[in-house]
């Protein structure tokens, strides 16, 4: 059921166009959590930007040029449609991803992905309102590209934060009961709780170490 609060959320992203982040101008503008406390379940209503091949199992290289992929899809969609309006649960078990009421773009995937098949989450450091995950496919890999990265788009850079948090607190919880269980190999995974600006700041600093090397 919509609520009010769903419905001033989900009229925010009517106005709001995906653009590229100034992160060095912005850098005093988003603080960095050190102890961010996410309870779990928590719902995200997003708009979904799809998804691409990923080169990788984590770390932002690899979700940087599928977004952008992305949202110069979005970006060239035709006058009158729209990208998919979806409601994101993050549980300690997984992601589950469901249609919102009104959503007229049905290109999605719908239902539970479990905390195992993904291996990384992070809030992009160009568009700062986009959430990224790299999802792992099981199954016989010789015929199915192992890594896909999903894009998702948020009402606000701060909800895209939150929610890459949340993920973080499922990865906690998640690790936590492998331990419990005494797993002997279980599946690695990596959340980036740093900052955009962190982000870009780490990478402009190992591009001047190669330079100099």
């Amino acid at each position: 059921m919509s609520t009010a609060s769903d419905t001033q959320v989900e009229s925010k992203f009517q106005s709001l166009s995906i653009t590229r982040t100034d992160v060095v101008a912005k850098e005093a503008s988003t603080p960095t959590p050190a102890n961010q406390e996410i309870s779990l379940p928590q719902t995200f209503i997003v708009k979904y930007l799809g998804k691409r091949d990923a080169s990788g199992l984590w770390g932002i290289r690899h979700t940087r040029e599928p977004i952008d992929e992305l949202v110069a899809a979005a970006k060239a969609l035709k006058r009158g449609m729209t990208l998919p309006l979806l409601s994101l649960e993050v549980s300690s078990s997984g992601i589950r991803i469901d249609e919102r009421p009104g959503n007229a773009n049905k290109d999605f995937e719908a239902g539970f992905r479990s905390i195992r098949e993904i291996s990384y989450g992070v809030q992009d450091l160009a568009y700062t309102r986009v959430f990224a995950m790299i999802v792992v496919c099981d199954g016989d890999l010789r015929d199915t590209h192992p890594f896909t990265c999903h894009g998702f788009v948020c009402d606000s850079r701060e909800t895209a934060r939150r929610l890459t948090f949340a993920l973080s607190t499922a990865f906690k919880e998640y690790g936590e009961k492998l331990k419990d269980e005494k797993v002997a190999k279980p599946r690695k995974f990596a959340i980036d709780l740093r900052s955009p600006e962190e982000i870009q700041a780490d990478l402009n600093g190992a591009q001047i170490d190669d330079s100099e090397a």
